[in-house]
């Protein structure tokens, strides 16, 4: 069932990543735990965006078989360049990075997926502020119209998801 709770999700967990990375003492641990956050963003947010287009998503983590999915499906995301390239990356992080003791996530590598996975969010009008597509008067109120009357007093936040939702 699509609705926008798992972008919710995601948001929050990359607000948590952020929290975690900035800490002002952070440690390996910090880190891991800023990793293991990043890429659950970045598998919920698929995970919604496939949901959308009526996908029954599978129970898993693995980023790669996820961005197949989205491109056989044709469901509306865009996927940057890095989360392209470093979905195996991000996969292992899910994993490793809360049951494997011995590893370390590279904080340069972190470093680049904040800033990166931030990006992805952005594009995907995954943020507090209207969308771009959405700043249009027109394009605002087809979105609300596809929407029942309950829903249609909402969020920017959420107005930015349910145009994933509708936008085809």
């Amino acid at each position: 069932m699509c609705d926008i709770q798992l972008f919710k999700s995601a948001y929050v967990d990359y607000q948590a990543a952020v929290t975690l990375y900035r800490a002002p003492f952070p440690d390996e641990m910090f880190f891991n735990i800023a990793a293991y956050h990043l890429q659950q963003c970045t598998e919920k947010v698929i995970k919604g965006a496939l949901e959308c287009v009526g996908v029954t998503v599978p129970n898993t983590h693995r980023i790669t078989k996820l961005l197949q999915m989205v491109s056989h499906h044709g469901a509306n995301l865009i996927i940057t360049d890095w989360v392209d390239d470093h979905a195996e990356m991000l996969s292992e992080w899910e994993a490793e990075s809360r049951y494997n003791m011995d590893f370390v996530v590279e904080k340069r590598k972190l470093d680049k997926a904040v800033v990166e996975i931030g990006n992805f969010l952005e594009k995907n009008g995954i943020q507090d502020t209207l969308r771009t597509e959405l700043q249009n008067e027109a394009a605002r109120e087809a979105v609300l119209n596809c929407l029942p009357k309950e829903r249609r007093l909402c969020s920017a936040f959420e107005l930015n998801c349910y145009y994933i939702m509708f936008a085809k």
